[in-house]
């Protein structure tokens, strides 16, 4: 049996949706603001695919994704359809002269394990990176926005 986690962080981002968005929806410069993913690689042969890698002083896992939905200016959904299973999805929210951006994250984990890790200090670990990623997203899109 297995359990699956799920996190779900925002942060205002003060650059147009557009810009928001042509920077998200560039999955291959995801590593740029992702702390734990060491590379992201669109399939040539289907933009749907992307294979993906998850790296840690301690720990490696990959997979490959699909875009479930896309919306322009709205929302990426997706899920691993081999590897680490995962799902999730970001959100953007136009405030005119900035942007919401939200980011929701589901992974499995077997049952029992699951649990036990949740609880000790596995969520509050994932929440806090994603949380972070969002940060370092911002201040990229920012910084990018700068030059444009």
């Amino acid at each position: 049996m297995t359990d699956w986690l799920e996190h779900s962080v925002q942060i205002e981002v003060s650059v147009p949706i557009d810009v928001a968005w042509d920077l998200w929806s560039d999955l291959e410069q995801m590593p740029r603001w992702m702390k734990w993913i060491e590379s992201v690689h669109v399939l040539e042969e289907n933009p749907e695919l992307s294979r993906w890698k998850l790296a840690s002083s301690n720990f490696e896992f990959s997979w490959l994704s699909r875009i479930l939905k896309e919306i322009p200016h709205q929302i990426i959904q997706w899920e691993s359809v081999d590897g680490l299973p995962n799902r999730g999805a970001i959100r953007f929210y136009d405030r005119h002269d900035s942007s919401i951006v939200r980011l929701s994250v589901a992974y499995a984990i077997p049952g029992i394990l699951g649990k036990i890790m949740d609880g000790l200090f596995l969520g509050r670990v994932v929440e806090s990176t994603i949380q972070k990623d969002l940060e370092r997203f911002r201040d990229y899109a920012l910084e990018y926005y700068g030059q444009s």
